[in-house]
């Protein structure tokens, strides 16, 4: 019976394992292989080898744009945690009005990044936004110039980035936080010891899977960081906020250069399973630990 079952799933599931093999690893099998050739806006089937990775790595622009977004993902993944944290802890003490404060928070990740890109690119944008705004009060000498800073744009990024992603972090920690005993707050209370004192020696250590978790979903994120870098500053001031996915899709579709744009993508994907691949590694050694027990 439990053979005769597990075939009848098996069925089930065959429709989703046929588009996960010839849809993505077929698609990715494909692009892989366009990467070695010297396609241009058609492909094609001339192979130079690694002549598409060499100029790939010879590029200023790709090299600026792997700098920019591995500044980008520190700070994005590191400010959402810090801010997603603080969020959590914050409604975790019972405060008045707590949904409404968790809808207001968790608001910014229901919207897309373009939309969060044009809302920022509008605020930092010095002749329309808050400067603007502020020297219209009077204040004259006030600049808040990021987005058409090229040593402060990527930062701007960054802001906008940790506006929308700190709601995610936020009600991942915040359910976390209420799972929980209600007996370890008993016994540190009584013990007289500082609630930030609790949350950072008792619930925080607890909360680690669940950060893990986070951070990935953050990190894999940064990795296709594309729509608010178009948004925002379109890469610019120069190459101040290029990103791999922007040099991609300009290499692909600008300059119609089928392998230099298939071979970043590749290096690309090669990155998201070195983020991937630890963290499924560390939870299947978790679980098999916790099944030893």
């Amino acid at each position: 019976m439990k053979r005769k079952t597990s075939l009848s799933a098996n069925i089930a599931l065959l429709p989703t394992w046929l588009v996960a093999v010839v849809v993505f690893i077929g698609t990715m099998a494909w692009s892989i292989n366009l990467s070695f050739t010297n396609s241009t806006i058609f492909p094609s089937s001339n192979y130079v080898g690694f002549a598409q990775y060499e100029k790939l790595f010879t590029s200023a622009k790709w090299l600026a744009s792997l700098q920019n977004v591995l500044l980008f993902g520190v700070f994005y993944v590191v400010g959402c945690l810090l801010l997603g944290l603080l969020l959590a802890a914050a409604l975790d003490r019972k405060i008045r009005f707590e949904s409404a404060y968790r809808t207001i928070f968790l608001y910014p990740y229901a919207m897309s990044f373009v939309v969060t890109g044009l809302i920022w690119q509008w605020m930092l944008n010095p002749t329309l936004g808050i400067q603007a705004s502020v020297r219209s009060l009077g204040w004259e000498s006030f600049v808040l110039d990021w987005v058409v800073n090229r040593h402060m744009a990527i930062y701007a990024l960054v802001i906008a980035g940790v506006w929308q992603g700190a709601g995610l972090v936020m009600v991942i920690a915040l359910a976390g936080m209420r799972g929980i005993e209600a007996e370890q707050w008993k016994a540190a209370q009584i013990d007289g010891i500082p609630v930030w004192r609790i949350y950072i020696s008792i619930i925080l250590p607890q909360l680690g899977p669940a950060l893990a978790a986070a951070g990935m979903l953050l990190a894999m994120g940064v990795i296709k960081t594309y729509d608010i870098v178009v948004a925002m500053t379109n890469g610019g001031p120069g190459n101040a906020t290029e990103v791999p996915a922007k040099f991609i899709m300009d290499n692909l579709f600008g300059r119609q250069n089928l392998g230099l744009a298939t071979a970043g993508a590749t290096v690309l994907v090669l990155g998201v399973v070195m983020i991937v691949a630890p963290f499924r590694y560390a939870m299947h050694m978790r679980g098999k630990a916790m099944g030893a027990r």
